[in-house]
């Protein structure tokens, strides 16, 4: 009874510090007007890509050769039926769209926590253990990143064939190596921090020092390259899909549908334009709150930050002063 009831109280004492650290970001975010503008995109791409079922107009899947090519609804021979047109098999465009962001949603997130767990993991071996170990680890990283990223992708899809899978174990493959360098110098630099050695002195064993103390202090960085990863993989995962190396049809992909548009670029721009500007609004949302991370988990950007938005508001407080005393005078 004594502990359920202690631990009732310390829930209840950590409640106002939760809530004070939310306010505390939603303040953060909405200062930081571009940040916020990232954020609420990527909530209307999370909603989009979940809510596909619901809010597409059409089957991407679905063909209606007798519309094929049918331009966008403000054009004279457009209609409100398809939004944004058709392509050269009758599919809807808007369709394919709102569908192609669950491929890159999905495959995003997974070869973030693949490769980023795997890479994290032989970081904060690498960098604790030093030695052997660190050196053949780094030695693994430096052959791997020599190696052509493209014919890995080719052998593997020899192998497995193309598919989703394909896609998320190549890209995993060809991206652990950026979170285990980082891991690893950020390990090395915190290795003789006095929180680390008394770990070690009561007798810690060194997988608990490295998950438990070492790993918990290493999460800002971690996540803001993470969430720069996955702007890279959406990249990526349209290139590959755009070679043909990727999603295949009939699934839908923002890189498949440029890839299938391109031969139509002249004559039906929309099948081109829909599925790249998807691409690009997405990828920049994602660098603009990975930019937000940045300076919020960094103390010294933080000061530049309030020291310009101090200077701006002093400035315009006496510009307002200078106003006032030219009116009354």
């Amino acid at each position: 009874m004594d502990q359920a009831s202690n631990l009732k109280k310390a829930l209840a004492q950590s409640r106002p510090q939760w809530q004070m650290k939310l306010k505390e970001l939603g303040q953060e975010l909405w200062r930081d007007k571009a940040g916020f503008f990232g954020v609420v995109l990527i909530v209307a791409l999370v909603l989009m890509a979940v809510l596909a079922p619901f809010i597409s107009p059409h089957d991407p899947t679905e063909q209606d050769l007798s519309a094929r090519l049918a331009p966008p609804f403000w054009y004279e021979k457009g209609s409100l039926t398809h939004i944004f047109g058709t392509d050269h098999l009758g599919r809807d465009v808007l369709a394919r769209a709102i569908y192609g962001s669950r491929v890159s949603l999905l495959v995003g997130a997974l070869v973030v926590l693949i490769a980023g767990g795997f890479g994290v993991v032989m970081g904060l071996i690498a960098g604790y253990l030093g030695g052997r170990v660190d050196s053949f680890v780094m030695r693994w990283i430096d052959t791997q990143v020599a190696f052509p990223g493209l014919l890995l992708a080719l052998i593997i899809l020899a192998v497995i064939g193309p598919s989703i899978t394909t896609v998320v174990l190549v890209l995993s493959l060809n991206g652990w190596m950026v979170y285990g360098r980082m891991t690893r110098s950020a390990v090395l630099s915190v290795r003789q921090t006095p929180y680390v050695e008394a770990a070690e002195i009561v007798g810690c064993k060194w997988p608990r020092i490295i998950f438990r103390h070492i790993l918990p202090n290493l999460t800002s960085p971690l996540l803001t390259l993470s969430i720069l990863e996955f702007a890279r993989i959406v990249l990526a995962e349209a290139a590959l899909s755009f070679l043909g190396l990727g999603i295949q049809p009939p699934a839908t992909s923002w890189g498949l549908d440029v890839a299938t548009g391109k031969n139509y670029m002249f004559m039906a721009w929309w099948l081109v334009t829909i599925p790249g500007t998807a691409i690009a609004i997405t990828v920049l949302a994602i660098n603009l709150v990975a930019s937000w991370m940045r300076l919020i988990s960094d103390p010294q950007e933080r000061e530049k930050q309030f020291a310009r938005y101090m200077a701006v508001r002093m400035r315009r407080n006496k510009n307002q002063k200078t106003a006032k005393e030219v009116t009354a005078s």
